[in-house]
Parts: C-alpha cells; sequence; structure tokens
C-alpha cells in the first residue's frame, strides 16, 4: 500500500457507516466525518444522530453537520483539513465543484449500482423492481454531473430469486468497503486507470415516494412481486382490504400457465381466490400473487398462517383488495 491517506468522509445511513468502520479498521486516516443534521425519529420524534455520526463520534472523531456545502465558511472549514481524498457514500447533499476540488485526490463516490445503470437516490429497489439479473457497487471519481463520474472499481453480483431490497443492501453494504479499501491502497494507479461511463447507457433511480407502494392489482403478478421485493424492508408495499390499510411483506408470483391460476383468470383483479395456511392466492392483471406474509394495522407482520388465526372473515375467498387509486 501507499502512504496512508488522509480522508474526509462524508455519509448518513447504515450503508455508509458500514464503510466507515472499515476505514477506521484500515491504516488510512480519517481526519473528520460529515454527515445530515439529527432528524426526528420514533413516536416521540426526538433528535436521533445518524448511524454515521454515532459511529464517528464513539471513533472521538470531529463531526460536522452542515445544511449545506455552498457557503464560503463550510468551504473553508474543509479545506482546513487538507485532506488527500473525501470519500462519499450515501451523504445525501450535492458536493458544489469547490468542495470536488478541496483533496489532492478529489472525492470518491461509493455507490450501489454498476454504473451507468440506476443513477441516482435508490438504486437498490429500482434494481429489485425491475428484474435486473445483476447488481453491484461501483467506485467512481465524483463530478460536478449526478453519478457520472470516471469508474474505478466495479463489484459484481447476482440477484437471487428472491432477493429484496433489504438483502440486496445487505450484500452491497459487505462488497462496497473492500472495493472502497482496493482503490484508495492503489489511488494513484486507480485514478490513471479510470474508466468513463457510457452515458448513453444511463437509467435513473428515482426517489422512492410512498404512494407509488400502493399495489395496483391489475398489474401483472410478476411486477408485484418484484415490487413487493424491491420495497422490503422499506418502505413496505401496502393495499386496502375490509377498510384497512394492509403491509403485503412476502408475496410469490404464479404465473398465468399454472394450473392453480388458470380457473380464475376471469376473477376481477385484487379478488382473493385462493386461501391456504401457507398463502393467500389474489387475481391480478396477468397471474395470480400469493401473499405469504402481510401486516394488519396495530400488528406485526406475520405469516399467513397467523393473519387467518383472527382475520379468517377478512381473508376469504371473495374478499377484494382495493386496486390502486382507490380511497383510502
Amino acid at each position: 500500500m501507499s502512504t496512508p491517506l488522509r480522508i474526509l468522509f462524508a455519509g448518513t445511513p447504515d450503508f455508509a457507516e458500514r464503510h466507515l468502520s472499515a476505514l477506521l479498521d484500515s491504516e488510512h486516516d480519517v481526519i473528520a466525518v460529515l454527515t445530515q443534521p439529527d432528524r426526528p425519529a420514533g413516536r416521540g420524534k426526538k433528535l436521533q444522530p445518524s448511524p454515521v455520526k454515532q459511529r464517528a463520534l464513539d471513533a472521538g472523531l470531529e463531526v460536522l453537520q452542515p445544511l449545506s456545502l455552498k457557503s464560503e465558511q463550510v468551504q473553508q472549514a474543509l479545506a482546513a483539513f487538507q485532506a488527500d481524498v473525501m470519500v462519499v457514500v450515501a451523504y445525501g447533499l450535492i458536493l458544489p465543484q469547490a468542495v470536488l476540488d478541496l483533496p489532492r485526490y478529489g472525492c470518491l463516490n461509493v455507490h450501489a449500482s454498476i454504473l451507468p445503470r440506476w443513477r441516482g437516490a435508490a438504486p437498490i429497489q429500482r434494481a429489485v423492481e425491475a428484474g435486473d439479473a445483476d447488481s453491484g457497487v461501483t467506485i467512481m471519481q465524483m463530478e460536478a454531473g449526478l453519478d457520472t463520474g470516471p469508474m474505478l472499481r466495479v463489484e459484481t453480483l447476482t440477484l437471487a430469486a428472491d432477493e429484496t431490497g433489504g438483502s440486496l443492501h445487505d450484500k452491497l453494504a459487505h462488497s462496497g468497503p473492500p472495493a472502497l479499501l482496493a482503490v484508495l491502497d492503489t489511488i494513484e494507479t486507480s485514478l490513471a486507470g479510470a474508466v468513463v461511463q457510457d452515458h448513453d447507457s444511463a437509467t435513473y433511480a428515482h426517489k422512492i415516494d410512498k404512494a407509488e407502494c400502493e399495489l395496483d392489482w391489475c398489474q401483472p403478478a410478476e411486477v408485484l412481486e418484484r415490487q413487493i421485493r424491491a420495497f422490503n424492508p422499506v418502505p413496505v408495499c401496502f393495499s386496502h382490504l375490509g377498510g384497512e390499510r394492509v403491509k403485503v411483506w412476502t408475496a410469490v408470483a404464479q404465473s398465468p400457465s399454472a394450473s392453480s391460476a388458470t380457473s380464475h383468470t376471469n376473477a376481477h383483479p385484487g379478488t382473493i381466490v385462493g386461501v391456504r395456511r401457507d398463502g393467500i392466492d389474489v387475481a391480478c392483471g396477468d397471474g395470480l400473487l400469493t401473499i405469504t406474509s402481510a401486516q394488519f394495522p396495530g400488528g406485526k407482520a406475520q405469516p399467513v398462517a397467523s393473519l387467518l388465526n383472527g382475520k379468517a372473515e377478512v381473508l376469504a375467498v371473495g374478499q377484494q383488495f382495493q386496486t390502486s387509486g382507490s380511497s383510502s
């Protein structure tokens, strides 16, 4: 490894904290941390530090929480650290050119997709939702555009058939830190070998709006299954049944050609057409969706077998989930 680097770290959620922890365990020197301001959380809405802030405080690091990086005062404070490089992981603030130019080697970003696929805010969920076969982590040099910078290293993995947003998050959080350290340990060589992205192939991973988590039963079952897996564990898909908002945690699509589906092709989308201890079959625009675990208001997520003990009448054959756009 070359000489240990003086690193400014910028990040906020758990995904970023895993990378900060790896840096703290390395030979490199994390000199300060930037993270989002504390946010209210929980029933009491008390201000809570981000996972990155908590880890930084535990390590005795200086923590900066500016509302913006555009002010000259903030930029001067960052310049005073004389960092070799800034590492940015799911930070949440835009870095102006003046900040990008401060460190000796510029700013590096750990992005949770194989760029240029899924630039933007929600690459993990969008990869699952779209049915991508592969995902990965890209270490790139930052520039003014959104996730447009040259790539220094890419680590890929294959998505499992039952991949969720949560499981993919954890896999990428595991593969990202070693990739980042490999780049930092050979920083000059890595920068010299940077690969420019194919901008014509870029897609944008829009931030998730909770409204899009409502299930549209006119969609094919396969589309709904991917949507449910993508938004598990947050923000979780939902539908309305018997006047209640029901969160759907896990489900499996049954193809239109399956024997269990052919006899229900005329059922109105959203109608429960089969009830078993291991699943509830719901008619879709194409095929059946078998719900295997769900959550009613005031309760916790439970497998269907447990839900049927208290909700058998609501979950009976013939009952109908309201389709997307229905009143709540």
